[in-house]
């Protein structure tokens, strides 16, 4: 059984090795081992704290398969992003050149630097290892999320955002970067993502272009990939509009990927999942369905086959379901189909 659960203190390895295996342009987990600390760190005193306001917390998940205890997965929440550090974007938009003298009218994409999503909540670092990319891994990994931030939707922001990773090669390298770095850096893709990553930012500021960038003037391998995701990104992305997630001209300023948004309300899996009254049992059943506890530090999700009725108030779980999300008879339970 996979069940998710908030980062541990004793998880420092697991998530060592999947900041390696995660590769290039995965900022959120940057090949630093104390900053790899103070993220687990983040995350247990962010679950522990109280509040009833998104500010600077950092929920972090880890999927682990209950019959090994390797840790295979992660994924985590941002609360509100831009708080402390600036947080910067493209905006993909267009201006008009015309002249009805000359009988010209043209429409022109523009690229402008912004913080627009300061304040939001971020949906982040989710990576799943290659073999257990299959069943319902993944979408576990992504919507028990949702799960979480509708039982405690004070904590989050009514605007919900995923940056997706941009296009690049097996060795980090992006023809977005390349061109930025050839006319404003002279600072590799990796180095900066990296740099973006320990939380060294002041940079961007200080050497991205001030004013709007024509994207005409962009090189041809530079334009193509504006708003494009990288192809190990492409179920990610798929499954996030699958939620009701929307890309709205916004793009990383590194690589260029889209960053997609939704209103917490609008979320599918946060409209459609309900409570249901534990009664501890024989499941049958194959419903595929998720499956969500109320708790805060001792959060756990899990899918499982089962008979599944929406318009019911109690929903029967086999003792080993039970005991994973740590739930009693009586207990509430969050569902829904995957």
């Amino acid at each position: 059984m996979m069940i998710l659960r908030p980062i541990q203190q004793n998880d420092y390895s697991a998530l060592l090795t999947i900041a390696h295996e995660s590769g290039h342009g995965f900022t959120s987990l940057p090949l630093n081992e104390e900053l790899l600390q103070k993220k687990i760190d983040h995350s247990v005193s962010s679950f522990a704290k109280q509040t009833s306001q998104p500010g600077d917390e950092g929920y972090l998940f880890v999927l682990e398969d209950s019959e090994t205890g390797e840790v295979v997965g992660t994924s985590a929440i941002e609360a509100a992003v831009g708080l402390d550090d600036a947080f910067y974007h493209y905006h993909l938009s267009k201006v008009i050149h015309s002249s009805r003298t000359l009988d010209v009218y043209k429409a022109v994409d523009i690229l402008t630097l912004c913080n627009d999503y300061t304040g939001a909540t971020e949906l982040c670092t989710l990576f799943l290892k290659d073999g257990y990319r299959k069943n319902c891994n993944g979408k576990l990994l992504s919507k028990a999320r949702f799960m979480f931030i509708k039982q405690h939707q004070a904590r989050f922001a009514e605007t919900v955002i995923a940056e997706m990773r941009g296009v690049s090669d097996e060795n980090g390298n992006s023809p977005f970067w390349q061109w930025l770095e050839e006319h404003f850096f002279s600072m590799d893709f990796p180095t900066a993502d990296y740099l973006t990553g320990i939380g060294q930012k002041v940079f961007i500021a200080e050497l991205m272009p001030k004013y709007p960038i024509y994207v005409n003037l962009l090189s041809k391998d530079a334009q193509a990939v504006i708003g494009q995701v990288h192809n190990n990104t492409r179920p990610a992305i798929e499954l996030l509009k699958s939620e009701g997630f929307t890309f709205n001209g916004y793009v990383d300023i590194f690589d260029a990927g889209p960053t997609v948004e939704a209103k917490v309300d609008n979320i599918a899996t946060v409209r459609n999942s309900h409570d249901f009254i534990v009664e501890i049992g024989e499941q049958t059943g194959d419903t595929m369905v998720l499956l969500a506890n109320d708790k805060l530090e001792n959060f756990r999700a899990t899918v499982a086959s089962m008979s599944f009725d929406e318009r019911a108030k109690t929903v029967v779980l086999s003792q080993q379901v039970a005991d994973a999300l740590q739930l009693q008879t009586g207990d509430t339970v969050s569902a829904t189909p995957v």
